[in-house]
Order: structure tokens, then C-alpha cells, then sequence
């Protein structure tokens, strides 16, 4: 199996444990670490050395600056800004302001990469975007991943039956514009009933709890990030709901990636569906609008 190599672009919660994962992939040769300050870089690198000579991976990290990641085969971009989010709705959304400026810079820096950048930071659908659109890089967003797992998780629970007996997708925003595909999920290959208020609660609260008891969440997006470079890196084939360019607008879908190239494979949506996937569209068109107003302002103004 050919080696890779992946740039890591921030060192927090999700950068840790992205990086904890990839250690242990045997296809991931070299992780190339950068973040905010040398230090916290530094520390996660001195960290992973630890981890790899314990479990015997030949995975080797180091600290790099942005410019050293156009060396990457792919790049995973997860910084935060500093802020406190006390929204209690679109609470994902809320961390546009904040965080936009950090990945325009950023962005910026990746003009002519043309390899895959996979993106972490909320709000995932707006910044993938901004950074695609700044950059040129093919850039992919993992909310709508998260969300699909979760709602599987949840359906499971309600019927008592394995996760993996659920077929079914979140699509459109990561955030409160999610489009649950009730009308095409199946159980054991049947179609089911789906208590769309219970599972529109779950994950609104789930991300709740986790919060509250750790922080943030960290290991779920790290392996819906692991499960897409698996597959855009062609280690396996395979089917993933991520947050990609539709004409114009960055918002979860389903692709199929076989041997590193993704195909959009979409949905029957029923009426409703259809309506909310407009609805989730037009919201983040605004959003983006929106930023790139203000980006625009900040960068003309005296």
C-alpha cells in the first residue's frame, strides 16, 4: 500500500485526535502538523512520537508551516478561533464571524492546491465554501457525516436494532437547516417509521451533551474525517455524506468516491424534503453572502 502524507492545520480538541488516528493507519506514512502557535504544534508532535513507538506504527509527524503543506496529499483543516459561543440556537452558524476571517487567511495561503482539503470547522458548509472558493483547492465539509451517523444511531435506538441495519442520510446544512431523508431510510433493506421530532431532538442535544461533558466534540469528526480520506486518498470505495459545491452553493450530499473520485448520487426527496433542502440552501447562501460582505468591508475599510 502506497504511503501518504497529511497536513493537519490546527492542534486543538479535533487536530489532536485526527492526528491520534491517522497514527494508527497503516497507508498514512507522515503527518505534517501546524497551528496557531509553535508550541501547541510542538506538543502534539512530541505526543504522536510517544504514541507511534508504543504501538509500533511507522507513522512519523512533524511541525510545519502552512506554506510546507502544499507537500501534503491532503490537508485537514480544523482551527478555532478564540470566542464564546452563547447561542442557543444555529449555534454552529454562530461561529461564522469569528472563525471566517482565520480560514480566508488561511485559504489564501492554498492558492494552486489541488489536492483534497477536508474541512472541520463550523460553520462547515459556509467556511468549506469560502475556502474552496478562495483557494481552488476540491474542499469537503464532514457536518453532514456526523449528522448521519447520529441520526442513525438514534433510529437504531428507537427500533432496537443494530446501527448498521439503518440506511439512511442527513443532507443540506450541518446545523439547524439539516434535512432529515425520512422518505428513502430503510431498516434491514424495508422501508420504516421515522419519529422525525425524536430524532430532530437527538441531535440538537447530542452535540449538547457532549459539550457539557467534554468540551466539544472531537472523536466523531475525527473519524468522519479518517472515513473521507480513506476513501478520496482511494484506500477503499465507498459512500459518505459530505458537504460539496452544488451549483454554487457548499451543502451535505451524498457521494460515492471509488478510487478517489467522488460522484454525487442523489436522493429521492419527498415534497417536504424538498422544500427543506431549499429552505437549508437559501440559508446558507445568505451566510455566505454575508461574510463575504463583511470580509469585503473590513478589507476596504480605513
Amino acid at each position: 500500500m502506497t504511503g501518504h502524507t497529511v497536513g493537519i492545520v490546527g492542534a486543538g480538541a479535533v487536530g489532536q485526535t485526527v492526528a491520534a488516528l491517522l497514527v494508527g493507519e497503516p497507508w498514512c506514512n507522515r503527518l505534517m502538523i501546524t497551528s496557531r502557535t509553535a508550541e501547541s504544534a510542538a506538543g502534539l508532535v512530541a505526543d504522536l512520537g510517544d504514541m507511534a513507538h508504543l504501538v509500533h506504527s511507522g507513522t512519523r509527524a512533524a511541525v510545519v508551516t502552512v506554506a510546507e503543506l502544499d507537500q501534503a496529499d491532503a490537508v485537514v483543516v480544523c482551527p478555532r478561533a478564540t470566542f464564546t459561543n452563547t447561542a442557543t440556537r444555529n449555534v454552529r452558524m454562530a461561529g461564522l464571524t469569528a472563525n471566517a476571517p482565520l480560514i480566508t487567511e488561511l485559504a489564501r495561503t492554498f492558492t494552486g492546491y489541488r489536492r483534497p482539503v477536508v474541512m472541520v470547522t463550523n460553520p462547515v458548509d459556509v467556511l468549506s465554501r469560502l475556502f474552496g472558493t478562495i483557494s481552488g483547492a476540491p474542499t469537503y465539509g464532514i457536518g453532514s457525516a456526523t449528522d448521519t451517523a447520529r441520526y442513525r444511531a438514534a433510529l437504531a435506538a428507537h427500533h432496537r436494532v443494530p446501527i448498521s441495519a439503518v440506511d439512511g442520510y442527513v443532507i443540506g446544512e450541518h446545523g439547524d437547516g439539516a434535512v432529515i431523508c425520512a422518505s428513502t431510510t430503510t431498516v434491514h433493506g424495508a422501508p420504516c417509521t421515522v419519529p422525525l421530532d425524536l430524532v430532530r431532538a437527538e441531535l440538537a442535544d447530542r452535540p449538547r451533551r457532549i459539550n457539557a461533558g467534554i468540551g466539544r466534540p472531537r472523536h466523531g469528526p475525527a473519524a468522519a474525517v479518517l472515513s473521507t480520506l480513506r476513501k478520496l486518498l482511494d484506500i477503499e470505495d465507498g459512500t459518505d455524506v459530505l458537504s460539496v459545491n452544488r451549483a454554487g452553493v457548499w451543502l451535505g450530499i451524498r457521494l460515492h468516491i471509488r478510487a478517489g473520485r467522488p460522484t454525487v448520487q442523489p436522493l429521492e426527496l419527498d415534497p417536504h424534503e424538498t422544500a427543506d433542502l431549499l429552505t437549508a440552501r437559501t440559508k446558507l447562501e445568505a451566510s455566505y453572502r454575508q461574510i463575504i460582505h463583511h470580509e469585503q468591508g473590513a478589507t476596504t475599510c480605513p
